[in-house]
């Protein structure tokens, strides 16, 4: 289990995130949303070990954090920051293998158990057959894949992404939740994302947090937190909010200045009809 603990965050002396206490639910996909600058992806990094909290504590299975060794951290807890970047010419397979660096030491060398293991991430994501390739020199796509077959190498039941799907068009953010979803679904793993798209949101996740005023606004199930006041409230927008056909989850519909343009082109058709 993940938790957050009476925490507060700052940059300088402008406080982020106050006095938040979170608890992550165990084996489900859980999504911080919120405005741009609410705190969401200062609040993964903070869970993630990496930003020290101004004050609070994040347990994780029990233990603080902040007094486990990192290789110790790095067994039980992945994580994939917001757009990461593999040094020129290193290959898939050689970033997949980074994912087994938490368990190797002068005494433990490489094994055939961690080759067993990071064959079997790229197995996972798809990218077998890219290994030889450069990381570089991939689709975005691609690439994304690429970067969670080395967090499924580390072996841990905890996985932290922040915006997974940034830059992707709309099919390969779609393979990548698709990609997470059947990882969680499969293995159980305990997934933790921040993503912009709250439509996404509430199709993949078991849980979602919505952050603003340095704290959480509502958390629960998409169908419990995802309301047109919400929306209103966190992002200052008006919406409707309804079921999605497909999925059976809100699917949030904005108003902005389309409903007008929309509407005054359908009465320009009615006027050429006529």
């Amino acid at each position: 289990m993940l938790e957050a603990q009476s925490l507060t965050l700052n940059y300088g002396e402008k406080n982020i995130i106050e006095n938040l206490n979170l608890i992550i639910p165990k084996g489900e996909i859980t999504v911080l949303v919120g405005a741009n600058g609410c705190g969401k992806s200062t609040l993964l990094r903070s869970l993630a070990r990496l930003m020290k909290p101004k004050s609070g504590d994040i347990v994780l299975n029990g233990d603080l954090i902040k007094s486990l060794p990192t290789k110790e951290i790095a067994k039980r807890m992945a994580i994939l920051p917001q757009g990461p970047i593999a040094p020129e010419g290193l290959t898939v397979q050689q970033l997949a293998k980074q994912g087994r660096y938490p368990y190797q030491s002068w005494r433990k060398q490489w094994s055939k158990d961690d080759e067993d293991i990071v064959n079997e991430a790229l197995r996972a994501t798809g990218m077998s057959e890219f290994k030889n390739k450069p990381v570089n020199s991939l689709s975005g796509g691609q690439r994304q894949r690429a970067w969670i077959a080395m967090t499924l190498a580390q072996k841990t039941n905890t996985i932290l992404l922040d915006e997974p799907t940034t830059y992707l068009d709309m099919t390969h953010q779609v393979d990548i939740l698709d990609l997470l979803f059947e990882l969680n679904e499969k293995e159980k793993r305990t997934i933790v994302m921040v993503l912009h798209d709250l439509n996404l949101a509430c199709r993949y996740a078991h849980h979602i947090v919505a952050v603003r005023n340095k704290g959480i606004y509502v958390q629960g199930q998409p169908e419990e937190v995802v309301t047109g006041l919400m929306v209103k409230d966190v992002f200052q927008m008006n919406c409707d909010i309804i079921q999605d056909p497909i999925f059976g989850t809100p699917l949030c519909i904005p108003h902005g200045k389309g409903r007008k343009v929309v509407g005054k082109r359908n009465r320009e058709r009615e006027v050429l009809h006529v």
